[in-house]
């Protein structure tokens, strides 16, 4: 069972940060477009792409629009534009569409495999029971997601997990001091039950002989 420091959970040091990072959160997310859109530094962009997800949410959930037949009718007006792209591309002087444009990069193709073997990785570490506190936090999580899963569509749930991501970072880079007060403070209590639970639980726990 892991060991703790009594004194060092309870009043941890001013400089330390509770939720983790030194850096600022800009640099975190990796000071690209990305960040930027999550941070709200380019609000057009932002706003734009939270529109666009609203739009495609109010039409599958609020408007009851079936994707088979929305990603049909995308296909459909896509054809019919590069259809009249490129039979009027000497009238309106346009140059036509250029196909490889439309293909996926291999930079692409290795960074989304790469994210793939990531996230396998860290199931495995997960599952295979390295860290008790991050297993249970894993269960209890999923656990949580299946129950409410069961309450709310997966449109709904999806449409606020995208509302929370893109909301939540601008809003804790605004209010950095007051969250990093309020997470320092759950931080320890969460140490203590864990402590708790680690003495009267898990130390109980018959374990076989190791073998050498």
């Amino acid at each position: 069972m892991p060991i703790y420091s009594s004194d060092s959970d309870d009043h941890p040091r001013p400089s330390q940060k509770p939720l983790g990072h030194q850096r600022p959160l800009h640099d975190i997310l990796g000071r690209g477009k990305f960040a930027d859109v999550l941070l709200w530094k380019n609000k057009k962009l932002s706003l734009g792409i939270l529109i666009g997800v609203t739009a495609i949410w109010f039409l599958f959930e609020v408007a009851e629009y079936h994707f088979v037949t929305l990603l049909c009718h995308l296909i459909l007006a896509a054809m019919i534009i590069i259809f009249i792209w490129s039979n009027l591309a000497d009238l309106i002087q346009r140059d036509p569409p250029n196909v490889y444009s439309f293909q996926l990069s291999e930079a692409g193709c290795r960074y989304l495999h790469r994210k793939i073997d990531k996230l396998l990785s860290m199931i495995y570490y997960v599952s295979s029971g390295n860290d008790w506190r991050l297993l249970f936090g894993a269960i209890a999580f999923l656990w949580m997601l299946s129950v409410l899963g069961n309450y709310v569509s997966s449109w709904n749930l999806l449409y606020f997990a995208f509302v929370c991501i893109e909301t939540l970072p601008a809003l804790y880079e605004r209010y950095e001091n007051q969250v990093d007060h309020l997470a320092g403070k759950s931080r320890r209590g969460a140490k203590k039950l864990y402590k708790k639970f680690d003495s009267e639980v898990l130390d109980k726990i018959p374990r076989g002989p190791r073998l050498e």
